[in-house]
């Protein structure tokens, strides 16, 4: 019988920390840095792979996500030595999906070769907004018509490009948001996630809101009315949304966060980054240092990149599943975890089908289209938070 985690399959998450600005709604572990030693920082994502695979031999690797921090800032050739350490530590599916996080300020198309080269076969831009002005007020550095070069770059180099948009800004109107996703979907895209704006604590943007300088934010009707047309329109153009803020055409959904989202098991390496790995037959959280110059440190001087490792529980397991799973159209099998023997899960189950928010066929639940814009409150119902 598999384990668990094989449902979801096993994936590689690489954090690359550094940024040429933080954004003012940014609330990654992202960081601007005058100076960045790529040897170094080449040494120790070779020396984390190497400890991570001696405990993870045997498995099948289905996907590589450079993520951020910009990704793009990180040379070919330290790209290339961490993906040539990757394919002598674990076997590759035969499909495996490699993708790199790039701002358009840092696309340049013979950089955009040399990750081709390396084994990068996707890229994902933040672009964010396609007008000036919006850009501007989301802190990017970059202008439109950069994005649209940018966006023409990635897809003469690679076959698979994504890109990120925000809506539900400052002073945004529904039929402006119809104009400008309209224009996303005109392009050559295959996928897109499109994520409406939130104002996180400790963030620029979280002090401006908490001061009431942050002015002209849509009110939570338009904000619904912005993610009913996002659907329509994405689902028109053959882009249905898989997931709550991500859309693909058939076969094109990000194989890395399916992962995620599936439940399955991902190594977390570089500062801040977060991994689920089982391991002689416990789940465990891992979390590694935030500052870059301590995990760093950490790793050369002959430790693990892990701040710590923690065993989830059964119900912490069952919790995680939920909230992971239920972002997905297609929804969760309630055999695992062995929730359909529930009888308290299954009556808070039956009352959200009741008011149409929840489905059930079999085993297998998922959200209602009209559950899915309150995802969040049936969470809330489910695990009584």
């Amino acid at each position: 019988m598999p384990e668990d985690w094989e449902y979801g399959g096993f994936g590689l998450y690489i954090h690359w920390p550094f940024c040429q600005a933080k954004c003012p709604y940014c609330d990654f572990n992202s960081h601007v840095a005058a100076r960045i030693d790529q040897t170094a920082w080449q040494a120790a994502y070779l020396s984390e792979i190497d400890r991570v695979g001696a405990e993870t031999s045997g498995r099948i690797l289905r996907s590589v996500f450079f993520g951020g921090g910009t990704p793009s800032m990180m040379d070919p050739d330290v790209v290339d030595a961490i993906l040539t350490k990757v394919r002598a530590t674990w076997s590759c599916a035969n499909d495996i999906e490699v993708t790199l996080e790039a701002n358009p300020t840092s696309v340049e198309a013979g950089r955009f070769a040399g990750y081709r080269d390396a084994g990068v076969n996707r890229v994902s831009m933040g672009i964010q907004a396609l007008n000036d002005p919006d850009l501007k007020a989301l802190g990017r550095l970059h202008t439109a018509t950069e994005a649209m070069a940018a966006f023409d770059v990635a897809r003469s180099v690679f076959d698979r490009v994504s890109f990120d948009l925000i809506y539900a800004r400052q002073g945004q109107s529904l039929d402006a948001w119809q104009a400008e996703l309209g224009q996303a979907l005109s392009m050559a895209i295959d996928h897109l996630s499109l994520y409406q704006l939130t104002i996180e604590d400790g963030t620029a943007f979280g002090d401006r809101y908490a001061a009431g300088k942050l002015r002209g934010l849509p009110d939570d009707d338009l904000a619904a009315d912005m993610y009913a047309v996002t659907q329509e329109m994405c689902d028109a153009a053959g882009l249905p949304g898989y997931e709550v803020s991500n859309h693909a055409a058939a076969g094109l959904e990000s194989r890395h966060n399916l992962i995620y989202w599936r439940y399955g098991d991902y190594a977390g390496v570089g500062p801040g980054a977060h991994g689920r790995l089982t391991l002689g037959g416990e789940r465990l959280a891992t979390e590694a240092p935030l500052a870059p110059g301590a995990w760093l440190a950490q790793v050369r001087n002959g430790g693990n990149g892990d701040l710590q490792r923690v065993p989830l529980t059964m119900d912490e397991q069952q919790a995680e599943f939920l909230l992971m799973g239920l972002r997905l159209s297609e929804g969760i099998s309630l055999d695992r975890f062995g929730l359909s023997h529930d009888e308290r899960f299954i009556n808070k189950i039956n009352a959200l089908i009741e008011i149409s928010m929840l489905s059930m066929d079999d085993d297998h639940l998922r959200l209602t289209p009209q559950g899915r814009p309150v995802l969040n409150a049936v969470l809330r119902q489910l695990l009584d938070v």
